[in-house]
């Protein structure tokens, strides 16, 4: 998705092939269109999603158009937003997983860096290695680094842990973690549940907050990690 004013925005959804209202790249949608300054939000989807007046949908289907589609943006996008990910049995192969989620999202990036994007939030995830023998973990961390190579003015990657929140498939081993983490919260959010586990709205909101503090100059220029305990001040100080 692409947030256009005076100052310029963008976004990319996650969950991809999927309905978008489950994931976590519609709840930085949902908090872009929360922001007082009600900026032009531009979006670019795959299908129809229910948006907001000050959002104009793009629907292309070939996502290998996607940075075509965002160099046509008038004017050039100063922020970007990516939460485009998909999963291994989705995408049908591990090489079909990386196209997405690893070259797709550089290519945005590439794109956004040469179209003179000042802030990069990329959604990633917590505890990824470079060096791990998980193909998953292994392609998140290497994604990191090669956008923190880019040396995009303003670089922000968000690291949540287990992502809390409805999905469309059924994955058995998240909805256990989730079943365990929802009622250690019941307990003690605080110390028992958010320095593993985050709800998605709070990680969109975070964000896009994040985005904001950039983009107004409140953050000196580098790479900004947000762990946990970051997203959750972040997320529920624009709660609301």
């Amino acid at each position: 998705m692409f947030w256009a004013s005076s100052k310029s925005w963008s976004q990319y959804p996650s969950g991809y092939g999927q309905d978008l209202k489950l994931y976590k790249g519609s709840q930085i949608l949902l908090a872009l269109q929360k922001i007082p300054q009600k900026p032009r939000i531009h979006a670019i989807t795959r299908r129809d999603i229910p948006v907001s007046s000050n959002t104009l949908l793009k629907i292309q289907t070939d996502s290998a158009q996607w940075p075509n589609e965002f160099k046509e943006l008038q004017p050039t996008p100063d922020v970007f937003l990516s939460a485009l990910g998909t999963t291994r049995a989705q995408a049908g192969s591990l090489a079909a997983q990386r196209a997405i989620d690893y070259d797709l999202n550089l290519s945005l990036a590439r794109t956004a860096k040469k179209s003179g994007v000042k802030t990069y939030v990329l959604i990633s995830s917590g505890g990824v290695s470079s060096k791990s023998s998980f193909p998953y973990s292994k392609m998140k961390a290497e994604l990191e680094d090669a956008v923190k190579a880019l040396e995009i003015p303003y670089t922000v990657i968000v690291k949540p842990g287990l992502l809390l929140g409805k999905r469309k498939d059924f994955r058995l081993a998240e909805a256990i973690l989730q079943t365990i983490a929802k009622s250690l919260g019941m307990i003690s959010k605080t110390w028992l549940t958010e320095w593993w586990a985050q709800d998605v709205d709070i990680i969109g909101r975070a964000a896009v907050a994040a985005a904001l503090e950039c983009s107004e100059g409140k953050r000196q220029e580098g790479v900004w990690m947000l762990g946990p305990s970051d997203i959750m001040r972040l997320g529920k100080d624009t709660s609301g």
